[in-house]
């Protein structure tokens, strides 16, 4: 288990270490989802990663979008190492990846995900969001920063 644990900047040398990560926790499936069809599409906007003892054991990345009209951070996928995820760092990664969009002047934060998990964050369901494929809408969900959560198309910026 990792002894010491710092959040930082997703690096180039980190891909194969994240996408490691993202595909031992989704598996091949991940490819036919909606969010990561819009994923492909999108510019990173950032992604954050866990450096530990055991290397990099977690990782977030936003994505540029926009929903309707409105520019915004798509946040996903989320990944921690399996034999780390009682160490809640899932969530300082999502805390961070939050506190670096507002640093960074979003109007909010978009995801795909579980309101009962992201709701202790700020997120509530982003109804009006319109993934441009199958989502199941009670899923999507809003982090306000600057703006009430946008209407509209989802589309990659």
């Amino acid at each position: 288990m990792t002894t010491t644990a710092a959040i930082t900047d997703e690096t180039p040398a980190d891909a194969p270490a994240v996408e490691a990560l993202v595909a031992a926790a989704f598996g091949p499936g991940r490819f036919a989802k909606t969010a990561e069809r819009l994923r492909e599409r999108a510019a990173l906007a950032f992604g954050l990663v866990v450096r530990g003892d055991a290397g990099v054991t977690g990782s977030v990345r936003l994505w540029r979008i926009v929903v309707g009209e409105t520019p915004v951070l798509f946040l996903g996928p989320i990944t921690v190492k399996a034999d780390q995820r009682k160490a809640l760092l899932g969530a300082r990664l999502v805390e961070a990846a939050v506190a670096r969009a507002e640093a960074e002047g979003a109007a909010g934060v978009l995801l795909v995900g579980d309101l009962a998990y992201f709701e202790r964050f700020g997120f509530v369901s982003a109804l009006g969001a319109v993934l441009p494929g199958p989502v199941d809408q009670r899923r999507v969900l809003w982090r306000k920063i600057s703006a009430d959560a946008p209407v509209g198309a989802v589309a990659a910026a």
